[in-house]
């Protein structure tokens, strides 16, 4: 009896770290103040980059993931991220396991998630940097982008 409540108790403990590490996140859905990722297809982002002479900040994601949800939480809702992605380039976020992000993920040559790249309008890639960043390293490789294009 004694070990079985033991058990009950660890499994518990493992649960709670579990949920912790992973939160539940809505990959749909825009932060409030953070980086807005477009809605619609791969095509759409694209036009909108040529229009507004814009690169292409897209997220290769996994809804399993635990990382991709750390960005989603944390990274991509911060403010500061906000007002330099949404100001410098055209965000995308799509995943990796379904339909069009499949394709891309296959194109790409993705091996993890989450991987953040930047395309050119046409639909080149420039760069592609697997893993979890914070709000400051992920302005800090969307400058370099800039100043490599400037």
């Amino acid at each position: 009896m004694k070990n079985v409540l033991i058990a009950i108790v660890v499994l518990g403990i493992i649960a709670f770290l579990y949920y912790r590490n992973n939160p539940k996140v809505d990959f749909k859905e825009d932060t409030v103040d953070g980086i807005h990722f477009q809605k619609g297809n791969w095509q759409q982002a694209l036009d909108l980059a040529k229009k507004e002479n814009k690169v292409v900040f897209l997220d290769i994601y996994a809804t399993w993931c635990g990382p991709c949800k750390q960005l989603k939480k944390y990274t991509f809702a911060d403010k500061s991220a906000g007002d330099f992605f949404n100001t410098n380039f055209v965000n995308m976020a799509l995943d990796g396991e379904q339909e069009e992000g499949a394709v891309l993920a296959q194109k790409f040559g993705i091996e993890a998630y989450p991987t953040l790249m930047f395309v050119t309008p046409e639909g080149e890639l420039i760069t592609k940097s697997p893993g979890f960043r914070t709000a400051s390293d992920l302005i800090n490789l969307g400058q370099q982008i800039l100043d490599t294009r400037n």
